[in-house]
Parts: structure tokens; C-alpha cells; sequence
């Protein structure tokens, strides 16, 4: 088969599309065949040589994907080869061919077609599991999420919603917020000009739940933006990864800081939240009321210039690699 190859760390040229070896499922694990999969953030560290993937995973980059099972691992129960699905990866998304633990599989949901459903699975687990499992984000509740044009953002303004919160973002263009704005984001911020925490006082007093990209630069001004009991949840550090905390700002509106990852986490936790976004989140995604948001579809092959589309930052929503033109 054919996969995208790192010849060495650096910038997107290093990505060559390779002959590799067909990968094969053990027990519990079952073989796809790809259709497609989706750039994120953390493919681009991981090309650059700073976020090696967990030990016993993959090499080959792509933390999503969606495909046909070709072949099922022994033990596997629940699935027939030829069912049309996107898995959740640790590695292996950029490739014909990728091994997924069952736990890791969910079917594509409603009208959703094969290779749109790949911008599914990172996105929904992310956001699900420490937004609505970990935050507890509720109806009334105020959601700030911090780069809302992006996959991660996109799918986010569309949960909170379904959920019945208020919901802000960050963007960094009119235009993006406007697009924004017609996913149903309610408060819309240009972080260039304006300041979130100042913007958030006046118009909600705050947020209960802040999902934050962003890590260091942020830390202080997103615990200042919290209302009394507020959650901060970290899931990047583009904005750097030491900060200062002002412990007593934390103390005086009891809030909290929860800062977690998906890739690293135990088999059985992915399989948990996996489980949960099938019973919870599906449906809705199913009903219309959370859409996959794709920006743009490059082919495989052509991974380089996909990683330029993210690293520019001009794309809303999700960009996704076919693996077949």
C-alpha cells in the first residue's frame, strides 16, 4: 500500500507519499480500508520532528479517518466487513490502509457520505469528551471557545448549541466570524482588536466552560474571563506551554483548570468517550444539529500542501485527505 512517509523532520516538503508495508489487525482490532483523513495541529508537530506518536502506534501521521472494514482482528464483535465507518487513531490516517481498535470505530452517522465523515471522529471526541464529560457544559451554561474558525471550533459552536448554552468565539477576521456567527455562535470576538475578557464581562458576565487552544499566552485573561465555578479546559499550547496562574483568582471564583489530550490516553478511556459520542452525540450529528465543517479536500498524496492550508491558517473548518482521486 501507500502512505505518507516523514524523510526527515521539517518543514511540509519532508511528506512523501511511499510504498510501506500492508499493516495487519491483531486481536481487537480490525483493518480499513481509507477513504479519507484529516490534517490537525498535531500532525504538523509531529512532521516537525516535537510530538512523537505513543509507544507501539503508528509513525505514519493521521489521528482520524473513515473507510471500509476490510478485514476484522480476532475477537472483534459488532462489526461485518464492508461496514462503512471513522475510527479515532493514534497514527496511520495518512495511508490506503490503517489498524483500529474496535473501541475506536463509530458508523458513519445519518446522511453523512464516506469521506466527509473523516472530519468527524478527532473533532467529536475532543470537544465531547472534555467539554460535555469532563466541563459538564449544560443549558444556560456560557461556552468561550478560543479559535472558533478552526475543526476543532467549528464542531464546538455547533455542540454547544444543541446543548442549549451561549456560546462566544475567537477568531481572527470578520470573515471568519461571520461564518462563525452562521453556525449559531452567538458573541463573536477579534482577538486582534478586542478583548475577550472585557467583551465577556459585558455582555454574559463570563463563562462558565472556556475551551482554550492556546495554553500559555492565554492563562491568566482566560481565568479572568471565568464566571464563579468556571471550567478551563486546555487542549493546545499554541500560545506557548509555561504561563503564570494567579492561584488566587482561581480560588476566589472556586474555578478549576483541567488541561487533557486524546492521543496518550488509555485504550479503554478513547473506547469510553468513543462510546459515549456514539450514544450522545450521534444522534444530533444524525438529526442535522452538528455538521461536519470542511474548508477544503486535497488528495493524499498531497499531504505537503494541506499542511501549508493549516500552518496559514486561511481555511474554516477541517481539512481532509482522500486517499483515493
Amino acid at each position: 500500500m501507500y502512505a505518507i512517509t516523514i524523510r526527515e523532520p521539517g518543514d511540509p516538503d519532508v511528506l512523501e507519499w511511499a510504498e510501506v508495508a500492508d499493516p495487519r489487525p491483531g486481536p481487537g482490532e480490525v483493518l480499513l480500508e481509507v477513504a479519507a483523513s484529516a490534517v490537525n495541529r498535531a500532525d504538523l508537530l509531529q512532521r516537525q520532528g516535537h510530538y512523537p506518536p505513543p509507544p507501539g502506534a503508528s509513525e505514519t501521521l493521521g489521528l482520524e479517518c473513515s473507510g471500509t472494514i476490510a478485514e476484522l482482528g480476532e475477537g472483534v464483535e459488532g462489526w461485518n466487513v464492508g461496514d462503512e465507518v471513522c475510527a479515532l487513531l493514534s497514527g496511520g490516517g495518512y495511508a490506503e490502509k490503517a489498524v483500529v481498535p474496535a473501541g475506536q470505530l463509530l458508523p458513519v452517522p445519518g446522511e453523512i457520505d464516506l469521506l466527509t465523515a473523516a472530519a468527524l471522529p478527532e473533532v467529536a471526541c475532543t470537544v465531547w469528551a472534555n467539554v460535555v464529560m469532563h466541563a459538564k457544559l449544560g443549558e444556560g451554561d456560557v461556552l468561550l471557545v478560543h479559535g472558533g474558525a478552526g475543526g476543532i471550533g467549528t464542531h464546538a459552536i455547533q455542540v454547544g448549541k444543541a446543548l442549549g448554552a451561549t456560546v462566544a468565539v475567537t477568531a481572527g477576521s470578520p470573515d471568519r466570524l461571520e461564518s462563525c456567527r452562521q453556525l449559531g455562535a452567538d458573541i463573536t470576538i477579534n482577538y486582534k482588536d478586542q478583548d475577550f475578557v472585557e467583551v465577556l464581562r459585558e455582555e454574559t458576565g463570563g463563562a462558565d466552560v472556556i475551551l482554550d487552544n492556546m495554553g500559555a499566552s492565554y492563562l491568566g485573561r482566560n481565568v479572568d474571563a471565568l464566571k464563579q465555578d468556571g471550567r478551563l479546559v486546555i487542549i493546545g499550547m499554541q500560545g506557548g506551554v509555561k504561563g503564570e496562574l494567579n492561584v488566587g483568582a482561581l480560588l476566589g471564583k472556586r474555578a478549576s483548570v483541567f488541561a487533557a489530550g486524546l492521543r496518550f490516553r488509555p485504550l479503554e478511556q478513547k473506547a469510553a468517550i468513543v462510546a459515549d459520542v456514539r450514544e450522545r452525540l450521534w444522534p444530533l450529528v444524525s438529526d442535522g444539529l452538528v455538521k461536519p465543517i470542511v474548508g477544503q479536500v486535497v488528495p493524499m498524496a498531497e499531504a505537503a500542501s494541506a499542511h501549508r492550508v493549516l500552518e496559514e491558517g486561511s481555511v474554516f473548518g477541517k481539512v481532509l485527505l482522500a486517499a483515493k482521486s
